[in-house]
């Protein structure tokens, strides 16, 4: 993408009085957006790698992320480098965005801007950002292992890439719906492995997985979903794609029913950001300072 290093200007240098110049400026939109960590999580990359930047949250209104984003621009008189976007603005982002890379078409979704020349530019990096926590924090080989990810909302659809991207043996897509989980399965075809998409209960014909991601909002309403026994092999992760600071519904879930490891969405949330950071910035905050916001992120 060739935005990664030349975001760097205008605002990042120092002057020639020796002043420390103006911040370059970012934020995250959301509806809601106050309870959201990614200003605490770019602070702490900002001090790790000695960058020069503010970070804040901003609360778009519902119909009106296109022009909050805007005068978010108008209002950094040229140093407004780039934003986050949470929900639910993923998919009003991806149509903002005058370029896009091929994650993000994948995703059909945004969820990191970056405007440079005028352009906004479209990226997605949830994808990624949970790929390196399954296979960096976590340890997780997926490689010749069967996966399962539960949902076919956006949520599922930003990290169905990745997940083929580490090259499974079979990456099965299950929803309430069957034809939704059929369609987005149907979305990836075209890969050397083609995900296959089934409703919930035809798990239960399945040979157990090695590796289940919960990619649904149950989880965030409380809820348990209606999984067949079984679904969990041997030496199984059962991972959320929420966190909280005990087990959420599935997670506890996926422990009754013999999943040997469990780990949420934090890891996720920081890796993403890191990703994030990355195109913004050109450098990526060091694996050690990762791990200590997540600490820090876990106690608060």
């Amino acid at each position: 993408m060739p935005i990664t290093r030349q975001l760097i200007i205008e605002c990042g240098a120092q002057s020639a009085h020796g002043e420390l110049p103006s911040p370059d400026r970012y934020a995250v939109f959301g509806n809601p957006v106050a309870h959201s960590k990614s200003p605490r999580i770019h602070a702490a990359f900002a001090r790790a790698t000695g960058e020069n930047l503010c970070y804040e949250s901003r609360l778009a209104p519902l119909d009106g992320f296109v022009e909050a984003v805007r005068q978010f621009i108008l209002e950094g008189e040229g140093c407004a480098k780039g934003a986050n976007v949470t929900v639910p603005f993923k998919e009003d982002a991806f149509r903002l965005a005058d370029e896009l890379t091929p994650r993000a078409r994948a995703a059909g979704a945004v969820n990191t801007l970056c405007f440079h020349e005028g352009r906004i530019w479209g990226d997605n990096t949830d994808g990624a950002g949970l790929a390196r926590d399954i296979a960096g924090n976590l340890a997780f080989f997926a490689a010749d292992r069967r996966i399962l990810l539960l949902g076919a909302g956006g949520a599922a659809r930003g990290v169905v890439e990745s997940l083929l991207a580490l090259s499974p043996a079979a990456l099965v897509i299950a929803n309430r719906g069957t034809d939704k989980a059929k369609a987005l399965a149907a979305a990836f075809a075209g890969g050397a492995l083609a995900p296959r998409g089934m409703g919930l209960a035809a798990l239960a014909e399945e040979p157990a997985f090695d590796l289940v991601i919960n990619a649904t909002s149950a989880s965030l309403a409380g809820e348990a979903l209606p999984l067949p026994a079984g679904i969990f092999a041997a030496g199984s992760l059962a991972y959320d794609l929420m966190y909280d600071k005990g087990e959420t519904p599935f997670l506890a879930q996926a422990r009754e029913d013999g999943a040997a490891r469990l780990a949420d969405g934090l890891g996720m949330l920081v890796e993403q950001a890191a990703e994030s950071f990355f195109l913004w910035r050109g450098k990526r905050p060091e694996a050690a300072v990762r791990a200590a916001l997540m600490r820090q992120l876990r106690a608060t």
